[in-house]
């Protein structure tokens, strides 16, 4: 006669809080059964390598799910050590295990949290999974060294009725008997349901997953037979030396489903006195379609002993690495552990380290020795590497000699450490940039004139968040980033600059005047070698292509201040002198101070303010 005993009332909590609180959150039952089938064929299997005879006939482990879709079943069997009378009672009757009452305070806290159900192997009560989706659970085991089995049931409401029964093999046998207000989806009963399920959470379980499933022939029969469901060898815990670049590829792509092969494959294995884990990681050489796009999601998929515990999880890899795709495998991350314990982990924090480590290496390697195949990636995901770097600016040591820029002086993009190996002696400590939407159009740039003919190197700035990221920056190697319209700019004697600006302090002063709410400043440049006038931002202020930027993106609610820099050594400003000397307060004056002003906003790219005026103006002196 079975015997009837009591839950634990811990126990009584825990499955309370299974079947009511969380219950939407069913599938991972049978990850935690399997799992746990796998672990008692692993204890039996150490058992047997002590004395093989005990196995008997019994040699080949394996585990075996079967499914009853008319009476609402699931059979989970394995061939592991069993359980004695006394294992059960103390295994599925109470949870052992310290820190019960935080786990199922963690539970009740965050319920809604599609992770929350993730503890639960933490602390060694997956088991009580079952009863989401059963309402009565039944058990019979036999553990390998015992003459009898034992039965075990219960619909989780309190109590268990247990009692010994004749049971031939070793090993345990769960059916689960459903819940009848499972949804239609959620037809476990179904064997292709949970032939999904396996290849989702248990495909790389290392021991055969077995069922029966109907085939038909040609002939059109149906025939039945047991086949595996799960792939057992996980590619990552391979020696990678016994990995061809073809299985790497093919993983990949099936995995990830590319149709190219990857840019690079990064592969390693950590093992410390602090933490253990192995990581596949993978470069694509193409941005996916969403890439750029807010529904893109980053992040690796963890697995704990090759069980699947959760997908995209960003912690581990930084936003500028983003397009990295991979697995990370480790016993230390306790079997499904929330995503909040798991970004306050400390073990956490040492991978993440590992990968960033490993993934700047690969790039470095790449750099240094595939330049053309570097720049094809960078093509694809170098707008991304920046956004990312311009969020975490605190890390930039950690990817600024990753980045390419187009310069002046060279045909192909290079890296700021070659930027700085090429450096003129009299640059000084700045690294030259200039903004604009090509490169032609920053070499039709007045300010350009002057810097090209010292023979300085300049980066060209051409996507809408290169100057954001420059500035937030701000230098590289002890050498500060410095644009070509910046207002300090100095490429010229101090002195001499400065004898020019007194002499024509009264002209600048006048155009100032006329130019009143358009300017901040008007004054002598040593910019421009042909054109006659340029404009700058001010030194403090915001720079004239960010206005550009932001009005694009209706956000900018107020202009740049502007600094009117005209070319002492032009013909036109001679003019213009002669105009002031002849009559301060000519018309002509005034006509000339605008086309200038609209000139050089023109060669910004910016929108003047009245293009007829400014039409009409030229006419007038043109005729």
């Amino acid at each position: 006669m079975p015997e009837k005993k009591q839950f634990q009332t811990e126990t009584k909590q825990l499955l309370n809080l299974m079947i009511n609180s969380i219950y939407t959150h069913k599938e991972i039952f049978l990850r935690e059964l399997i799992s746990n089938a796998s672990d008692a064929i692993d204890k039996m299997k150490f058992e047997s390598l002590k004395d093989p005879e005990i196995l008997e006939n019994d040699t080949v482990f394996k585990i075996f799910i079967d499914a009853d879709e008319k009476n609402k079943k699931i059979i989970i069997e394995d061939n592991g050590i069993g359980m004695s009378y006394d294992d059960v009672v103390e295994n599925l009757g109470t949870i052992a295990k310290s820190g019960t009452k935080a786990f199922m305070e963690q539970l009740k806290n965050e319920k809604s949290d599609q992770e929350t159900l993730e503890m639960i192997g933490q602390f060694g009560v997956g088991f009580y999974s079952a009863f989401m989706v059963a309402d009565k659970v039944t058990v019979e085991t036999k553990k390998w060294n015992e003459d009898n089995g034992v039965k075990w049931e219960s619909d989780g409401s309190g109590e268990y009725e247990i009692e010994y029964i004749e049971k031939k093999n070793r090993g345990t046998k769960i059916t689960l008997h459903l819940r009848k207000d499972l949804e239609d989806e959620d037809n476990f009963a179904k064997k292709e349901k949970l032939e999904e399920l396996v290849r989702k959470y248990s495909n790389y379980i290392r021991y055969p997953i077995k069922m029966e499933v109907t085939e038909t022939d040609e002939d059109g029969k149906e025939q039945k037979e047991i086949k595996t469901i799960n792939s057992m060898e996980s590619l990552w815990r391979k020696n990678k030396d016994d990995i061809a670049e073809e299985e790497y590829s093919e993983f990949y792509k099936e995995t990830y489903h590319d149709w190219t092969d990857p840019f690079d494959v990064i592969h390693f294995k950590a093992e410390g006195s602090t933490v253990e884990f192995t990581s596949l990681l993978f470069i694509p050489a193409r941005a996916p379609f969403d890439y750029y796009t807010k529904e893109y999601k980053r992040g690796l998929s963890l697995y704990s002993k090759n069980v699947f515990i959760m997908d995209k999880y960003e912690e581990l890899i930084p936003s500028y690495f983003s397009f990295v795709k991979g697995l990370v495998d480790s016993p230390d991350f306790t079997l499904n552990i929330s995503r909040e314990i798991l970004q306050h982990s400390k073990n956490i924090k040492v991978m993440k380290k590992n990968i960033e480590k490993k993934i700047h290496q690969a790039l470095k390697s790449k750099i240094n020795n595939d330049r053309e195949k570097y720049q094809e990636f960078w093509n694809e995901f170098g707008r991304g590497m920046k956004a990312g770097l311009y969020e975490n600016v605190d890390k930039k040591d950690k990817v600024m000699d990753l980045l390419l820029f187009e310069t002046s002086n060279s045909e192909k993009p290079i890296t700021l450490d070659e930027y700085i190996e090429n450096m003129k002696k009299d640059q000084e400590a700045y690294i030259y940039y200039a903004v604009g939407e090509s490169r032609d159009s920053i070499d039709n740039l007045p300010q350009m004139e002057a810097v090209k003919e010292k023979g300085f190197d300049v980066l060209y700035l051409t996507d809408h968040i290169d100057e954001f990221l420059i500035q937030m920056l701000h230098d590289y190697k002890g050498k500060q980033f410095k644009s070509i319209s910046s207002s300090d700019l100095k490429l010229k004697d101090t002195e001499e600059k400065k004898k020019e600006e007194e002499e024509n302090k009264d002209l600048l002063g006048k155009i100032k005047e006329l130019l009143s709410g358009k300017v901040k400043e008007v004054r002598l440049t040593d910019k421009l070698k042909k054109s006659p006038v340029c404009i700058v931002s001010a030194h403090e202020g915001m720079s004239i292509n960010m206005e550009k930027v932001l009005k694009e993106l209706d956000q900018m609610p107020f202009n740049a201040e502007k600094i009117l820099e005209l070319n002492p050594d032009h013909q036109v400003f001679k003019k213009v002198k002669n105009i002031y000397d002849e009559n301060p307060e000519s018309d002509l004056l005034k006509d000339y101070a605008d086309i200038l002003y609209n000139q050089a906003l023109l060669m910004e790219g910016m929108k003047i303010e009245n293009p007829s005026d400014f039409v009409e103006k030229i006419n007038k002196l043109m005729s």
